[in-house]
């Protein structure tokens, strides 16, 4: 072999087909020079291969390889199939039917493709994992396939299957136990106490989903959203009835809808007269109702096949706000499901809320990182055209980018804003209560007034680095002499340190 193309598995063969896909994560490129590399980049991994490993001059060759090295890409694998006809994959299986990649190849070529190719059911053998579980999240209680002898573990099905792979960060950690950790914070308070801290935390978790999205809530819709958070631990969810009632309550009444969406939508942002910014695109209405059957049959796999807490809330509430099903409320919906399948899937105590979304708005770079994460790959491939009025219509077939996401990043994400919410939100809520209690008992011993005047003197002190302003003091505390001030003043400075508390 004089030379070799320097790219080879998944790279190679988008090269060779044109194929239009999102990038796979690892990209591979066999050398004739030079030792065995392995580097990180923006965009993935970039992995060199010595020229032992070249596989082969045809498609074949690199799509095991592809496997074997750059992973399972169900989306480069679907469109792949849209290419090479039937009649060369069935050859091409048939050489040796019995391997494990072939068998692999065999079956997702069927999955994707709803074609059953012209071999004879295996009969002898044993059964293979689709997805190496050391490698990827896979789900329990997989399925047998008897005609390829393949245990299907996929957390999907071919309408909606997302991939989530085993990176460092997610071994991280599902090592750090962050249920037990949770559970260890809550157990040093007062039922009484966690009781106060809850009623807070479903007002600041309300309060925080709307500002993501620059929303200013009314009471009603704050009380609203309120009930739905209260009610997640009892209630599933996801199913489309329920994502339906969802919406209706949390969106204003005029923009209720009763079933997905039935026009073209978009995020964007309107930057100047008649110039609207594309953020994203989202699937075609006609693409919405295989794709949210899919969303939902896989959330009761996952359900079924006990697949981690955290990892089922991230590629079912992300999926869900990709799949985008109606035209406001997604949002939202998508921060409800995170608190909804977390709870239901053990991970939250009971009886305890943490506000995820106030995390997300304390960093949200990262939470708009999380998003376009999927976003700015997919807006590259959509082809699309704005009237005057801003209407959107999409020119080319883009469901298989939606259908078969790898939700990794966004799984790691979750897993960040979850430390966050348990280390900052939730642990600094209840020392907050607890030294309010210690605050209010020693005000009490200096001067007997009605709770809700200490509460506001507190409140009032806090704000002001622990001293009550002479403008606050005169407006409502004038019935207090100076050396009882000076002495609450030094009471609260005692238990919160002098410092803004919040």
């Amino acid at each position: 072999m004089k030379s070799l193309p320097s790219k080879a598995g998944y790279d190679l063969l988008v090269e060779m087909y044109d194929l239009e896909t999102v990038p796979n994560w690892h990209h591979s490129s066999v050398s004739t020079t030079g030792t065995h590399r392995v580097a990180a980049t923006e965009d993935g991994v970039e992995e060199t291969f010595t020229s032992s490993y070249w596989p082969g001059a045809q498609w074949g060759d690199h799509l095991e390889f592809a496997l074997k090295y750059d992973g399972t890409n169900l989306g480069i694998l679907a469109a792949l199939f849209e290419k090479i006809g039937a009649e060369e994959i069935r050859a091409q299986i048939a050489q040796k039917r019995t391997g494990k990649y072939a068998r692999r190849i065999w079956f997702l070529y069927e999955f994707l493709t709803g074609t059953t190719l012209d071999l004879p059911d295996l009969t002898m053998g044993n059964y293979v994992d689709l997805l190496d579980p050391k490698e990827y999240y896979t789900a329990s209680h997989a399925p047998q396939i008897r005609r390829q002898r393949i245990n299907n573990n996929l957390l999907g099905g071919a309408d909606f299957c997302p991939i989530v792979r085993r990176t460092e960060t997610l071994t991280v950690f599902e090592a750090a136990k962050l249920p037990q950790r949770c559970r260890q914070v809550v157990a040093d308070y007062s039922p009484e106490q966690l009781k106060r801290a809850l009623s807070y935390l479903y007002t600041k978790e309300t309060k925080s989903s709307f500002e993501i999205e620059h929303i200013l809530p009314s009471a009603t819709r704050t009380e609203r959203f309120i009930s739905l958070l209260q009610s997640a631990e009892r209630e599933d969810f996801c199913t489309k009835p329920q994502l339906i009632a969802l919406q209706n309550q949390i969106v204003d009444p005029r923009f209720r809808e009763s079933d997905y969406r039935a026009v073209q939508s978009y995020v964007g942002e309107t930057v100047s007269w008649k110039q609207e910014r594309v953020h994203y695109a989202c699937p075609k209405p006609e693409d919405l109702p295989a794709l949210m059957d899919g969303l939902i049959a896989a959330h009761r796999r996952m359900t079924a096949g006990a697949v981690s807490a955290v990892i089922h809330a991230a590629t079912i509430a992300y999926g869900f706000v990709f799949l985008h099903p109606f035209q406001d409320g997604n949002g939202r919906i998508h921060r409800l499901l995170i608190h909804n399948l977390l709870v239901r899937c053990g991970f939250t105590p009971q009886g305890v809320m943490f506000p995820v979304s106030a995390a997300m708005l304390n960093d949200a770079l990262a939470y708009d990182a999380s998003l376009e994460a999927f976003s700015r790959p997919v807006m590259k491939l959509v082809e699309y055209t704005l009237d005057a009025q801003g209407q959107m219509t999409v020119h080319n077939n883009t469901v298989r980018w939606y259908r078969y996401p790898d939700l990794t990043p966004q799984a790691e994400a979750l897993f960040i804003f979850i430390e966050k919410t348990i280390e900052s939100e939730l642990v600094a809520e209840l020392s907050f209560l607890a030294h309010y209690d210690v605050a209010k008992r020693a005000i009490q011993d200096i001067v007997d007034m009605p709770d809700r005047q200490i509460d506001l003197l507190i409140r009032l002190c806090i704000q002001n680095q622990g001293r009550l302003s002479q403008a606050k003091r005169d407006s409502h505390f004038q019935f207090l002499t100076a050396d009882e001030v000076d002495k609450i003043e030094r009471s609260i400075q005692a238990v919160y340190g002098g410092v803004d508390a919040n």
